[in-house]
């Protein structure tokens, strides 16, 4: 057998073990109508050396053919915070059935890094983006230089349709109300809160929504019971931040029956400082996160949160990019989408309702 040069098995290589020339190798693997003039013989010698080699199609060569990757770019903030993985899921998902790779990248949520692949994705000639940032950055020119090159593009997690760019949003308000909504209904008066980070886009609506459903509730917000998570960049944020935050709170003179926690990773720090102080959850203090991340499924308790249809999301950029290319191939152009997702109260066992002697205010 001729050793073949090349790192991938190739037509060439096919043809060389088997003595006969490049094309036939061609059109018989690929099926083409001129195959049937190939010799029964031959065509069964050249698809069975091709097994042998272990060759499959070089899809970029044929990309460059048809002027098509196959692939769709998937930028995300960072993929070491779980409220991506679910997302990054729904969109392979998406993808799987039309036969689209995802090329999935992690900005780790520094803004030099998020331009660099911005660049390469132009540069790889992705034949769509789906980018994962909820965190306030000035919008860079490579976004505007993506749509200028006709290439589609949604965003979850930012409302940028006045830049005509497709936006997939959580109803952040409406999740906020939500959360503080169970934990008034549940009796509780002294709530503790602890908000996002400045620059993450959900922080503020989400802030928004407790304050409308205090509001609704009758209920004071204690501003001393007020925290907030530090920068993304600081590690304290998620885990770390919920269990600084609730040690400050224990630390402090001001008395709480519940916490209030921005997601779920901040919900499980305030838990593991609570179990350190020796306050029980939810006996002796309830706790409720945001998100509906795994982690939240599978602790000890269940952390009462409010749910986003994060995979579904994923499911549904997909299909709009897939639509978008489809409507670009076509010479047109699609209207610009903007949607906001509606969460779910999910209640487990993080949560109950308040003692009515006030016992448990005298214990924090």
């Amino acid at each position: 057998m001729v050793q073949r040069r090349s790192g991938h098995v190739t037509l060439l290589d096919i043809a060389r073990a088997c003595g006969c020339s490049v094309s036939t190798v061609s059109i018989v693997l690929s099926e083409a109508p001129l195959s049937k003039n190939v010799a029964a013989a031959t065509r069964e010698r050249v698809r069975e050396m091709a097994r042998h080699l272990g060759y499959h199609p070089d899809a970029y060569a044929r990309s460059l053919r048809r002027r098509r990757s196959q692939t769709i770019a998937v930028l995300a903030y960072d993929l070491s915070d779980p409220f991506c993985i679910p997302l990054v899921q729904g969109i392979q998902s998406g993808l799987k059935p039309a036969s689209y790779l995802p090329l999935l990248m992690d900005a780790q949520t520094k803004r030099k890094l998020f331009d660099n692949y911005l660049r390469m994705i132009l540069e790889r000639r992705a034949e769509a983006v789906i980018v994962i940032a909820s965190w306030i950055f000035e919008e860079t020119n490579l976004l505007a230089d993506i749509e200028k090159n006709k290439v589609p593009i949604v965003i979850i997690g930012r409302d940028l349709t006045e830049k005509k760019i497709n936006s997939m949003l959580i109803d952040n308000q409406a999740g906020g109300a939500m959360a503080f909504t169970h934990l008034a209904t549940m009796g509780h008066r002294r709530i503790a809160i602890i908000r996002g980070p400045e620059e993450l886009l959900d922080s503020a609506p989400r802030w928004k929504g407790v304050q409308q459903a205090a509001a609704q509730a009758g209920v004071v917000i204690d501003e001393r019971l007020v925290l907030q998570l530090p920068s993304l960049t600081d590690s304290a944020f998620g885990f770390e931040g919920g269990l600084r935050a609730a040690r400050k709170l224990l630390a402090g003179k001001q008395s709480f029956t519940a916490v209030l926690a921005f997601d779920d990773m901040t919900a499980l720090g305030v838990i593991r400082a609570l179990s350190e102080a020796g306050r029980r959850v939810p006996e002796d203090c309830s706790v409720i996160g945001f998100d509906d991340v795994l982690p939240a499924r599978v602790a000890t308790p269940g952390i009462t949160t409010v749910h986003q249809p994060l995979h579904e999301m994923g499911l549904q950029a997909a299909t709009w990019v897939m639509e978008e290319i489809k409507v670009r191939q076509a010479g047109t152009q699609g209207r610009v989408r903007l949607e906001y997702a509606q969460p779910e109260l999910l209640v487990r066992a993080s949560t109950t309702r308040a003692a009515e002697d006030g016992k448990r205010q005298s214990q924090a």
